[in-house]
């Protein structure tokens, strides 16, 4: 083990949702929207000041990337630098909800490629970056652009959906495998959805059924796990090929990730009985929930997303907070490696209530800290909770740490310069045998 480990990853992320809107001409763009442009120093001033060590975080897809092997750094080059300057570790999203204009939206087959290419050059640019989530919430980003219509394709079909899904997934571990031939040692995040759909009456546990069982979608393709007889029907229906099907078998990468997480009370549902959904709200909640994707992947665990608004009381953010921390306990004390907790977004958000579908400026108070960078009641919370934490769970079990290569650890290597190795080597990806 080395020196220097961080023990639990407390987290926070700055949102960087970019989807496009009235048929793309329109992008939601919640950098810009929350001020981090202009704030990004006071922004990490925060990060620090609440005692937080990991930050969830990335440049601005649309921006940076131009063209196929375009890039523009200028914004990267100001902000990585300085996160590394102040000992932060940033988990680096690649991809949030929306691409550049120049390669429209997810129906595109040549998205995975130029992709690549990307995080393989911002790897080299930036070799000292270990931790990275490619792609976040590659099932959400499917649903919303390509099967409810809300964002980039705005399509409503299976389809369009298993199009979208299968070059999301695919961008996601081509990146992972890029990023591995420049950083042999890197650990992806996957930042995923964790869902539950409830049938309403007898008549509606089928519906139910196959809605549970897309849920795992993202992750059986991303881990090389072979989906359920009926959704591999439902793929093969809606145009996914065997041979594609099997790229996603035979790329198993899963012994880098960790199983990122994401739950909110919009994550559990009514199922009726012609197949329409309600959201439930809490029912079972995150540690119940988690079990099941982990008895699923048998992977270690992180919480990547949690979030409430303060609420008239000002303190129900507070208790969410509470609770999603006594659920990280219990599902710790029943022996899942899980190493990690995120209350996202560092700030409040704009325009999530309408799912970032309208343009209307609305700040929702979701955030550590308000908009004028102060801190909310639930920053101040998160901060005590880290304060109080750090010292005691690393000491629960030594072996629930993850294996972060940090710069003090290694005084005589030069994070600056290019590290290459041939993919086989870097991965050692063994064949799929489940």
């Amino acid at each position: 083990m080395v020196s220097n480990q961080p023990g639990f990853l407390f987290a926070t992320g700055i949102e960087n949702s970019i989807p496009t809107i009235d048929g793309g001409r329109v992008r939601m763009d919640e950098m810009d929207k929350c001020g981090h442009y202009r704030h990004w120093r006071r922004d990490f001033d925060l990060v620090q000041e609440i005692g937080i060590r990991f930050l969830r975080y990335g440049p601005p897809l649309h921006t940076t990337l131009l063209g196929a092997r375009r890039y523009d750094w200028s914004f990267a080059d100001e902000v990585f630098p300085d996160l590394r300057r102040r000992g932060l570790v940033p988990i680096v999203d690649l991809c949030h909800f929306g691409l550049p204009d120049f390669l429209g939206d997810f129906q595109n087959p040549d998205f995975s490629a130029v992709f690549a290419d990307y995080a393989r050059a911002f790897a080299q640019r930036y070799p000292w970056v270990q931790l990275y989530t490619p792609v976040n919430e590659m099932s959400i980003c499917a649903l919303f652009s390509a099967l409810y219509g809300w964002w980039n394709e705005q399509m409503r079909d299976d389809r369009a959906f298993v199009t979208a899904l299968k070059h999301i997934v695919k961008a996601n571990l081509l990146a992972m495998r890029a990023i591995l031939e420049v950083r042999p040692d890197a650990l992806f995040v996957q930042s995923e959805s964790t869902e539950y759909f409830h049938a309403r009456s007898p008549a509606a546990i089928g519906p139910a059924e196959t809605r549970n069982a897309r849920r795992f979608l993202s992750l059986d393709l991303n881990y090389g796990r072979r989906v359920d007889s009926t959704m591999y029907e439902y793929l093969l229906d809606n145009g996914m090929t065997r041979d594609e099907y099997h790229f996603f078998l035979n790329n198993n990468l899963k012994h880098h990730c960790i199983m990122g997480n994401d739950y909110y009370q919009t994550n559990e549902h009514h199922v009726s009985a012609d197949g329409s959904t309600m959201a439930s709200g809490e029912i079972f909640g995150y540690a119940v929930i988690t079990h099941q994707y982990y008895n699923r992947y048998r992977l270690p665990v992180m919480h990547t997303e949690t979030n409430l608004c303060q609420g008239a009381c000002g303190d129900e953010a507070v208790k969410w907070l509470r609770k999603e921390w006594a659920n990280v306990l219990r599902v710790r004390n029943n022996g899942v490696p899980l190493v990690g907790f995120t209350w996202y977004s560092l700030t409040d958000q704009v325009d999530w209530d309408t799912g970032l579908r309208e343009n209307n400026g609305h700040v929702n108070a979701l955030g550590l800290a308000d908009l004028d960078r102060q801190l909310r009641p639930v920053g101040l919370a998160y901060r005590d909770l880290i304060r109080d934490w750090t010292e005691v769970l690393p000491t629960q079990s030594v072996c629930l740490q993850v294996p972060l290569a940090l710069d003090s650890d290694y005084p005589g290597f030069d994070f600056a310069a290019p590290h290459t190795a041939p993919a086989e080597a870097a991965t050692g990806a063994p064949r799929n045998t489940e």
